[in-house]
């Protein structure tokens, strides 16, 4: 059955449920009775959807609220051990694979190191070798949490590079700084995969899946609008306009800022990524006479520049900044800032927030400078707007923000798994203009 607004009374339920899930996920635990101003659903809707989702076990009781002059009030909540997902970070030193329940707790962690074999770093993102991980690493969390695999609501996955996508393949990844053309990543994951045909696969670059976490669950809960930095071995950007929709990821790293400038991993020069990403900063600091820690993974030698630059206060008072590391920083600094600028003055956000190993690393140290930077390239009115801060939900957060997406998903079918239903026949009007314009 339809309604005047082109939508089905199908739609109307699922949009229901869709509604008091999300309130009872966000705002939980809450009576009926809250629910309804909470939705903007009637009493009745709200009793009729409450009933369908305690039957479906999706949501249980939690205790009780007294009630200004009547009976106790049945609190509810979403019951988190109805379900759970998998996110996976393709990040750019490892592969990271997590379980989580609903409510996020982790269940189980799988860590792979992505390491070069070849004289090409590329050479670490062979696609069989990431796909043989990921593959792994599912089954592992599985495994080690003795989860049944029916239960999963989909795997979550976050990659570097552009997510197109097609009929045929799915999710497709075109990941040019990893050397990446148009990989059929959905496609190699299904055919490879162990997991029953129903579990869904959600394939996302890694800054957008950032953002969605931080905008759910971290520093930017509240904001209408934000741009969320992913800062690793390279950069890159979320720009996202309302806390409960997903972003939309802008390949910020391959910003011109310098014409004729260091050339980038992407092939192009004067790119930010070039100058502020953890790559190029370890490499800046070695041609300017740093000494990165031999055999050190990025990370490691990350954390030994920015001691060499920003000593214990503690070791003394022979403990000097190393020179060298510290312009180099300063430098950076600035290039951050003048990319911030560019995400200012083009998106005007209320809030920019940084994270990414390398980010919430190199944040505690001079995101300051990097305020003062981006406040004096960007048009002064929406510069005085927007705050730039750390984000709060630790490195691994690309690994939360995948396992979001099929949560998102499933809330936005009204708590219904597996496949969307079938879908109604369209009125007749849209047959019969169809006839007129065939050719």
């Amino acid at each position: 059955m339809r309604v005047r607004s082109g939508r089905t009374v199908r739609d109307l339920r699922r949009e229901n449920r869709t509604a008091v899930l999300q309130r009872l996920y966000f705002d939980g635990p809450l009576s009926r009775f809250s629910l309804g101003p909470a939705t903007g659903l009637s009493s009745g809707s709200i009793s009729n959807v409450v009933a369908e989702l305690v039957a479906e076990g999706l949501v249980e009781e939690a205790g009780s609220v007294d009630s200004a002059g009547g009976r106790p009030r049945t609190l509810l909540r979403v019951s988190q051990h109805s379900a759970c997902m998998i996110g996976v970070d393709i990040g750019e030193t490892r592969v990271r694979v997590e379980l989580f329940d609903l409510a996020l707790t982790e269940l189980a962690r799988v860590e792979m190191p992505l390491t070069a074999n070849g004289p090409r770093r590329v050479d670490r993102y062979d696609v069989s070798v990431v796909v043989g991980h990921v593959r792994d690493g599912v089954e592992q969390v599985v495994r080690q949490a003795g989860v049944d695999p029916a239960r999963l609501l989909g795997v979550g996955v976050g990659v570097p590079g552009i997510v197109a996508r097609t009929p045929e393949d799915g999710a497709v990844v075109h990941g040019q700084t990893i050397g990446w053309n148009a990989v059929p990543l959905e496609r190699l994951l299904r055919d490879s995969a162990r997991l029953p045909p129903s579990v869904p696969y959600f394939i996302d670059n890694g800054a957008k899946t950032l953002g969605q976490a931080e905008m759910w669950f971290g520093a930017g809960r509240g904001a209408h609008n934000a741009v969320v930095v992913l800062f690793g071995s390279g950069v890159g950007a979320c720009v996202v306009t309302d806390d409960l929709r997903s972003g939309r990821a802008v390949e910020w790293g391959h910003l011109t800022v310098r014409v004729r400038g260091r050339r980038c991993r992407c092939g192009a020069l004067g790119c930010l990524e070039a100058y502020a990403g953890a790559e190029a900063l370890l490499e800046r600091w070695a041609e300017a006479g740093g000494r990165p820690p031999a055999g050190a993974d990025e990370e490691a030698a990350l954390t030994a520049m920015l001691a060499a630059a920003y000593p214990d206060p503690g070791a003394g008072p022979g403990a000097e900044p190393d020179a060298t590391a510290l312009a180099v920083l300063e430098e950076t600094a600035e290039y951050l800032g003048a990319g911030f600028s560019d995400l200012i003055n083009l998106f005007q956000p209320e809030r920019i927030l940084v994270g990414g190993w390398a980010g919430l690393q190199l944040g505690a140290r001079f995101l300051d400078s990097v305020r003062a930077y981006a406040t004096s390239y960007a048009l002064s009115h929406p510069a005085t707007r927007v705050r730039v801060e750390l984000g709060t939900l630790g490195p691994d957060a690309v690994t939360v923000g995948a396992a979001i997406l099929p949560l998102a998903d499933f809330f936005a079918r009204g708590g219904r798994r597996g496949r969307p239903d079938t879908e109604e026949p369209a009125p007749a009007w849209q047959a019969a203009l169809r006839q007129r314009t065939a050719p």
